[in-house]
């Protein structure tokens, strides 16, 4: 068994569902310290969701910094009697590794620790230096993790320059796909307003269910942007409608129309809302509108980190990697915010948040040696600068 295999099942094993890290930290900080890391722990959330987060650093003689980011929390299992197995009981079937957290990500947080300690092996005082990023509220509300040691950083100027999120970006072999950015979330909730009255009597009425119609499907046939060479365009979706008391004969007061933008760089918070809140208004609607930003588009252009990945991949696997916007948000959008070059890199995507969560188990030695590689390969950059 290997080292990356074997601290793999090691966190597995830790149950650790969002928002308790279930004492991987304490595992990973083991690796950490003898390495020469400074381990420096910020706890955050209220008593009752209290949030496990590690800044862990060894400065290099360059003053460059690559982090490695990622979450120890994992999702709820779901019905345990649909498991095959016991999802916190690491499990080899078929040339796979089951169990929860397998694939999302605790088989990447395994395979950084490992590549660290042997790219610190061969160069003990390297020009590059180290970080881990690591949070316990990651799949949940994502308020007390890695935004909080975001702004920690940026307050005391304490940056990365670089920064690998190891979460399952992959399609069918690991290293396939990077994600070299996200798109923004901006979710909103519409009421539109009318006057409740018998369904027999309209004229008595105002049905806002048939008056927000009209302007609902203006903007489902809006185009918002044209997207770009890494973005596609922005999109807009309702995800519930909900109006009436469940009488049948009743026409409702109000109805509430929950939506979500997934926006590209081309786009800003502001702009959508201003272009959504125009279409209303031209269509007389009597409304309350609320916004949450989720988080913000970021893109790393092709450049030093990027190439890097790209060259470490085709070394070690012999892969092109593809790269991609695609999918849903991650902490890569906070670490943008104060980091200029983040990417995305870990093994297949297909059975995170799944029953029977599971990782082939010849795609976790490539990872770690991808990841040794892009260390040994931005260290020989620093080199000869």
């Amino acid at each position: 068994m290997s080292r990356t295999l074997r601290l793999a099942e090691q966190l597995i094993a830790l149950p650790s569902v969002t928002p308790d890290d279930g004492g991987c930290m304490d595992v990973i900080m083991s690796h950490l310290k003898p390495l020469g890391f400074q381990c420096e722990e910020i706890v955050s959330g209220p008593d009752t969701f209290r949030v496990r987060n590690l800044w862990a650093h060894k400065p290099g003689r360059s003053g460059k910094t690559l982090a490695f980011a990622g979450h120890t929390d994992v999702v709820p299992t779901g019905p345990l009697e649909q498991w095959t197995s016991d999802p916190f009981t690491p499990t080899h079937r078929d040339g796979q590794l089951f169990g929860r957290g397998s694939s999302d990500m605790k088989t990447s947080i395994a395979a950084m620790v490992v590549a660290t300690q042997e790219f610190l092996a061969s160069q003990p005082e390297p020009d590059l230096g180290l970080a881990f990023l690591l949070t316990s509220d990651e799949e949940g509300p994502a308020l007390d993790g890695t935004v909080v040691v975001c702004k920690m950083l940026k307050a005391r100027g304490d940056a990365p320059d670089y920064c690998i999120v190891g979460e399952p970006t992959s399609v069918e072999r690991t290293g396939d796909m990077i994600k070299n950015g996200r798109r923004g979330t901006m979710s909103g909730k519409l009421t539109v307003k009318g006057i409740q009255g018998h369904i027999a009597y309209p004229h008595l009425a105002q049905n806002p269910i048939h008056t927000a119609a009209p302007a609902l499907a203006e903007l489902v046939a809006m185009r918002w942007d044209e997207g770009n060479d890494f973005f596609q365009p922005t999109s807009w979706q309702i995800s519930n409608i909900h109006g009436g008391t469940g009488a049948s004969n009743i026409i409702p007061g109000t109805v509430v129309i929950d939506f979500n933008f997934r926006f590209c760089t081309e786009s800003t918070p502001e702009h959508l809302q201003q272009r959504l809140t125009e279409v209303l208004n031209r269509h007389g609607l009597s409304y309350d509108l609320t916004w949450v930003i989720g988080g913000l588009p970021f893109l790393t252009t092709p450049g030093t980190l990027v190439e890097a990945v790209q060259e470490a991949i085709h070394s070690k696997t012999g892969i092109d990697t593809q790269l991609s916007t695609t999918g849903g948000t991650s902490d890569g959008r906070f670490i943008a915010q104060i980091c200029p070059e983040v990417i995305e890199l870990g093994p297949p995507n297909a059975t995170i948040h799944k029953i029977n969560e599971h990782v082939a188990l010849a795609d976790i030695e490539p990872l770690k040696d991808i990841y040794r590689e892009v260390l040994q390969g931005l260290n020989r950059r620093l080199q000869a600068a």
